[in-house]
């Protein structure tokens, strides 16, 4: 796992030209997002081809109480390809902003797992109680990601780390491998968090929203606060689907946002117990297939859910809607960006403003993590 790693300069000289071309496209194309709306602030925290990085990709964002964010990605060193595809090797890093996001850290390395190794997938909650901050991600061996890796295996790892100190520093990775995967099953290849969407409840139940190969969806929960762990039954569902955010809804039920494998809805599914049993799907939001993002936003009177993904077509015009009856019904959508969008993660900031952290792109492609502060004026007002 400590294979030394080729250094940022090594490779072919195509492959420096490309690198080099992506930082200047980089630098040139990150005044390219001033198009932004009226009351929104927009500011790149990660940019391809800098940091000796081809790519980022996967963002996951937490705010915490006193407006310190803390933003991770995957760093993709070699190529786009996720994790297992030839020759990749992915690293898991993160900045810290301390003033909402106008500013951020240089970037760190949480996790390098070796050459051609990944440490992919993040997904983040605070716990109130004790103030700790968690991200949860998977490992993957050389060649091993979802599609690849074998039951029974460690080809892909569960792991969890904890920072008691806003994010500057972090405990050793804690190994969930076996409570994520069910080893008895001969089919069951990888266990994989959201990214993004794991969450505390008002009771103070820790949730993290997972996925499975073959595609299936459920949570790990804690109610010690981290010290133990337990897996939740299944979403039953024939048609499967994978990456999924939780969020807690007024009455203390639970709603599971689920990437669809195919037709033009994701889908929703529902808990009553706190996470351990779901229901059958129902048709979610019209989206094309990706990566999307939802968040409890509490009110002076009640709280309302905001959800943010591609209007369409495909990849473009990343959206914010609004619910106010608990996922029923969502407003049409406030545009945020008319540029390319993928995935997305909220996060809820002190004011009540929603931070969204974005995959962006000025034509195509994943030139950009982006963070866009919406303050409250922005998503609380209905659209025109």
């Amino acid at each position: 796992m400590n294979a030394p790693k080729f250094s940022a300069g090594s490779g072919s000289a195509k492959a420096r030209f490309r690198r080099r071309l992506g930082l200047l496209l980089g630098a040139g194309l990150g005044t390219a997002a001033a198009a932004v709306p009226s009351g929104l602030r927009q500011t790149d925290v990660f940019v391809s081809g800098r940091d000796g990085y081809h790519a980022y990709r996967i963002p996951a964002i937490e705010a915490l109480p006193d407006g310190v964010l803390v933003a991770f990605a995957e760093a993709r060193k070699y190529n786009l390809g996720d994790p297992g595809a030839s020759r990749q090797d992915i690293d898991l890093v993160y900045k810290r902003s301390s003033d909402g996001g106008v500013t951020w850290s240089a970037m760190r390395v949480l996790e390098d797992p070796g050459e051609c190794w990944s440490a992919a997938n993040p997904a983040t909650l605070r716990d109130r109680a004790n103030g700790r901050l968690w991200v949860f991600y998977v490992r993957c061996r050389p060649g091993r990601g979802t599609a690849r890796a074998r039951p029974g295996t460690d080809d892909l790892s569960n792991l969890a780390r904890w920072s008691d100190d806003e994010g500057r520093t972090w405990s050793a990775p804690l190994d969930l491998t076996a409570i994520a995967r069910d080893f008895a099953d001969p089919a069951w290849r990888a266990s994989i968090p959201g990214p993004g969407g794991a969450i505390q409840t008002r009771a103070g139940r820790l949730l993290v929203p997972m996925w499975k190969a073959p595609f299936e969806n459920f949570a790990l929960f804690s109610d010690d606060h981290g010290q133990t762990w337990e897996r939740s039954a299944l979403v039953p569902d024939p048609e499967g689907g994978n990456e999924n955010q939780l969020v807690e809804l007024s009455d203390g039920r639970l709603l599971m946002d689920i990437r669809q494998n195919r037709g033009p809805r994701r889908w929703f599914s529902g808990s009553a117990d706190g996470g351990r049993t779901w229901s059958p799907h129902r048709p979610g939001l019209a989206v094309t297939r990706v990566m999307c993002a939802i968040e409890r936003v509490p009110l002076a009177e009640g709280s309302c859910l905001v959800w943010t993904g591609p209007g369409g077509p495909e990849r473009r015009r990343l959206v914010l809607r609004v619910s106010r009856d608990d996922g029923k019904t969502f407003s049409p959508g406030k545009q945020i960006s008319g540029q390319f969008a993928a995935y997305s993660d909220l996060t809820v900031l002190p004011d009540r403003g929603v931070g969204v952290f974005w995959e962006r792109g000025v034509e195509r492609g994943y030139q950009f993590l982006t963070f866009t502060r919406c303050p409250p004026e922005f998503w609380e007002t209905p659209a025109p």
